[in-house]
């Protein structure tokens, strides 16, 4: 297969592979964590490389496969020249980034759990810049959310860390969950959740009634992950995490999703009063928020956070002025301040690693001790501040002249040039105050190291980020131009505007307005005092961090209380709810249906077998009612109530369902006994006849709805879907037992689904039982105690000649189920069954003897197998999960079926064999460790 019909999802599926063997790598060796993770970034820039000359040929790559195609899902890659641009931002940037950590990190941080952070989170962002399917986009976008949570919370035992972890993952969750809605409502009006068809209707969503929820929510999920105004303020709470983090997620890569999703949508939203006022407002309000305040920061990272905000909502309202030249100089600007500022946390964490602080008030004269570092450091600073030939500069000039353009839209639109000149005066001014406040100004004070300059290689990221700040600004032609000239292609989806990257324009308005930040920036820093004694007397007061978390305790506190009021602890309680709530809405569509109740549909007729049957059905439930407390008599009962329902499903002509009930009530009944073993042998007393008359009443009224409503439906026609399923399962499933192929075929999705809960389940039982201890009975109710015997010869013996047995039925069950009743799911129920009755026949130390199989990894081969089954029909170009099916003809044997369904039907069998022993070999292992413990006499018996 040809390399380049399939490198885009390896680019993004790399790093998450790398994530788990950047972990393995640091058991080997502590730094070999760090060159496995720049390994892997190396290798996903190869498998790039093949495509970067695309864009500049002017073609757009896009590679898709069908996921879940009637639903609009598809994994489906798409690489253009703004995919370009921020892909080589994420991985150029991110292998700067690792290089750096590897000397940053301390010994006594854990390198294998950083790096595999930082590789998920590079993968996360690589999906959401390389996604063609804007579904697959959102959940790429999760993803960051969740691994910039682990990220932020790196040093777990500080609490600032988690706590902006725990505000970051809040706030841009959240605003997830508001792009996820515009994500759905941007599809439904489109009628394709493609990219490439969503680019295309521009007109058609502008024009539309939901183009206004649309662009709201798309915004609020922007503005959250772009730390926009009002949801600006976690930002600077995330740089709790190590200084690397800061340089790679807060500078050049997280904060930059929510920007590349303005640029991405900006054909299809942009152009309206509605999106300049929403995205230029917020932009407008950042820019200058984050400007004023990142100059009375005392913090490095903390001053550069707040001019991080400041940059970003400079970007943001580039694009909220809607015309084309903006969006080159965001774009401009993304690359521009993905340079310095990455380069300015670097330096800032030097300073940090070097000095053993970040305070700017003990930070004085270290140019005489770090030059390198702090040539660096300035230019880096001078290039945020806008000097000319330095990149900042260029995409400034760029930046004035659009607010000049933008001042002539109304007759207060003048006041625009001037809060940006303003905003431009602050940066300035704080750009100063890093370089002097550090490397000028004195001595330091009270440092706890000598200041000294950091390794070299620590340094070579720094300086190569520097590098570019001056060959962008000398040379732009040459350097920049033609990546910036096919990212504004893939941005505005075609030929872009005139645009020059010259660096003197002559003397023009912009000028004037760069000069006049130049000159006024300096003499804010000059009156800084007066500026820092406004600020606490007015300002240093107003915290947003607490308003978050006044709002975080009243949102707790209401759930809290909603919580207690619903949720006692007691599923009695909580099923009084739901089944109430269904009788109450059932009575109100009851009430609303104005056809008679009964339809003239004639009802088979009940034979006496049938009502026989029936009867016992009721009289069992009844007495599982009236017995409930005896536990052990109730639980006998309710396995009648499930035989029977198993011998309706004969009756009815559903053998598997039949097999699988049988499988399922013996697996619960073991579960339960295991279970009751250390609950009371008798529940309490209801409390209050008054309850028991509401429970009473609530369960009459919900049987009578059900009745009600299976009559309505069985005594009219209908036109039910098993017709579909069932002339269509030999030719589009291979197979004659219909159930089985919905199963495997038709819905293998959903069965995907349900064998991964139930992997999850054993697990979880595994993780919640491990290594505990419970008080085991001694007794039973009257008295009689336990027999210490609990492997009696006769079972022993019996148990292990049906072994080999029950595991051939299960395997006979297993082959024959694509065309007779059976299947993966009733094998594993059987199998499982047979390995059980070895534990309690003969022990657990003894049958693990033998059975030297880790349940771990029968969960983990049959969902790798489920999974893989669906992977390879994606790589022959079917949907995913799709089956294939042929038949062979052999000697002696005959005509044989081979389908592709098998496979998937044997990670379903191990998934189940691997969650039920798990669960019921764990439980018995504690009702062993709990045995002995209350049986001290008996430590070489075993119990189960």
């Amino acid at each position: 297969m040809n390399l380049l019909a399939v490198n885009l999802p390896i680019v993004v599926l790399l790093p998450f592979v790398g994530a788990i063997f950047a972990a393995l790598a640091s058991k080997i060796n502590r730094l070999a964590a760090a060159w496995t993770s720049g390994a892997v970034t190396l290798l996903a820039l190869a498998f790039l490389s093949p495509a970067v000359s695309l864009p500049f040929a002017g073609e757009t790559l896009v590679q898709s496969w069908a996921w879940m195609e009637s639903a609009g899902l598809f994994f489906a890659f798409r690489l253009d020249g703004l995919a370009l641009l921020f892909a080589l931002l994420i991985l150029v940037i991110g292998l700067l980034v690792i290089l750096y950590a590897r000397y940053y990190l301390a010994a006594k941080d854990c390198m294998g759990r950083f790096f595999a952070y930082l590789l998920m989170f590079m993968g996360s962002m690589l999906g959401i810049v390389l996604s063609e399917n804007i579904l697959q986009l959102v959940i790429f976008w999760e993803l960051t959310s969740i691994t910039s949570f682990l990220l932020i919370s790196y040093w777990q035992h500080r609490k600032d860390a988690r706590q902006g972890a725990r505000m970051a993952l809040a706030i841009t969750g959240a605003g997830g969950l508001a792009l996820l809605g515009g994500v759905l409502l941007l599809g439904h009006i489109v009628g394709s959740y493609q990219l490439s068809d969503v680019l295309a209707a521009g007109d058609l969503v502008r024009t539309h009634d939901l183009y206004l929820p649309t662009l709201g929510l798309i915004l609020l999920g922007v503005f959250t992950k772009s730390a926009q105004f009002p949801f600006h303020f976690w930002l600077p709470h995330a740089m709790a995490a190590p200084t690397p983090v800061s340089a790679y997620l807060h500078s050049a890569t997280m904060v930059k999703a929510g920007i590349f999703l303005l640029a991405r949508f900006f054909p299809v939203l942009s152009g309206t009063p509605e999106w300049s006022w929403l995205v230029g407002g917020a932009g407008l309000l950042t820019l200058l928020i984050g400007a004023y305040t990142a100059l009375f920061k005392h913090d490095l990272k903390g001053l550069l956070a707040y001019s991080t905000i400041s940059h970003l909502g400079l970007i943001t309202l580039l694009f909220g002025f809607g015309t084309q030249l903006a969006a080159v100089a965001a774009i401009f600007h993304i690359i521009n301040h993905a340079t310095f500022k990455a380069s300015l946390f670097m330096v800032a964490g030097i300073i940090d690693h070097e000095t053993g602080t970040r305070d700017m008030r003990k930070l004085n004269g270290l140019i005489k001790y770090m030059p390198h570092t702090a040539a660096l450091a300035i230019i880096a600073s001078l290039a945020m501040a806008g000097v000319p030939l330095l990149n900042g500069f260029l995409s400034k000039e760029m930046f004035f002249a659009e607010a000049v353009t933008a001042s002539q839209a109304n007759a207060y639109a003048w006041l625009i040039p001037v809060l940006v000149t303003l905003a431009g005066i602050f940066s300035v001014a704080y750009s100063l105050r890093f370089i002097h406040d550090v490397f000028f100004n004195g001595e330091p004070v009270g440092l706890t190291r000598t200041p000294h300059e950091p390794p070299r290689f620590m340094k070579i990221p720094v300086d190569l980020l520097v590098i570019l700040c001056l060959a962008v600004g000398i040379l732009p032609i040459y350097t920049v131009a033609p990546i910036l000239d096919v990212a504004v292609t893939g941005t505005l989806q075609t030929t872009p505007p005139q645009y020059s990257l010259a660096i003197w324009h002559g003397f023009t308005l912009p000028l004037l307005m760069s000069l006049l930040a130049l000159s006024l920036g300096v003499a804010v820093y000059y009156k800084r005092a007066w500026f820092f004694t406004t600020y606490r007397r007015y300002f240093q007061r107003i915290n947003a961090k607490r308003y978050f978390n006044r709002l975080f305790k009243q949102l707790t506190r209401v759930a809290v209380a909603i919580t207690r009021r619903f949720d006692k602890g007691s599923l009695q309680h909580a099923a009084v709810w739901v089944i109430a709530a269904s009788v109450v809405i059932g009575t109100a569509g009851f009430m609303q249906f104005s056809s008679p109740l009964f339809g003239e549909r004639p009802l088979m007729a009940a034979d006496p077998v049938t009502l026989v049957v029936g009867v016992i059905l009721m009289i069992a439930s009844l007495l599982t009612v009236a017995l409930h407390r005896r536990r052990l008599i109730s639980l006998i009962i309710i396995g009648v109530v499930g035989l029977i329902i198993a011998l309706g499903f004969v009756k009815f002509s559903a053998p598997d369902l039949a097999l699988t009930q049988l499988s399922v009530e013996v697996v619960t009944i073991i579960l339960l006994l295991l279970a009751l073993y250390f609950l009371p042998q008798a529940s309490p007393k209801e409390i209050g006849r008054r309850r028991l008359w509401r429970d009473a009443l609530i369960a009459l009224l919900s049987g009578i709805g059900v009745t009600l409503l299976t009559m309505m439906v069985l005594t009219r026609e209908f036109d039910p879907i098993s017709s579909y399923f069932i002339e269509n399962s030999v030719p589009g499933g291979g197979g004659t037992n219909v159930v089985n192929v919905i199963l495997v075929d038709f819905r293998g999705f959903d069965t995907l689904g349900e064998i991964v809960v139930l992997a999850l389940a054993g697990l979880g039982v595994f993780a919640l039982l491990q290594g505990m201890k419970l008080p085991a009975p001694q007794h039973d109710l009257q008295g009689r105690v336990w027999s210490l015997d609990a492997h009696p010869t006769i079972m022993q013996t019996l148990t292990r000649l049906l072994l080999p047995l029950m595991l051939l039925v299960a395997v006979y069950i297993f082959l024959r189920g694509h065309n007779l009743p059976g299947g993966g799911f009733i094998a594993g129920l059987i199998a499982s069954v047979a390995l059980i009755v070895q534990y309690l026949a003969n022990g657990i130390a003894w049958t693990q003897q033998r059975l030297k199989i880790d349940m771990h990894w029968s969960i983990g081969f049959g969902l790798l197998i489920a999974i893989s089954t669906g992977l390879v029909a994606m790589l022959l170009g079917y949907p995913f999960l799709t089956s294939a099916f042929t038949h062979l003809h052999w000697p002696i044997v005959g005509e044989f079926e081979v389908a592709s369904a098998i496979a998937f039907d044997l990670g379903v069998f191990l998934v189940v064999v691997g969650a039920t022993v798990m669960s019921l070999v764990q439980l018995g292992k504690l009702s062993t460790a709990s045995h002995k413990a209350d049986h001290p006499t008996s430590q070489q018996k075993e119990s189960v």
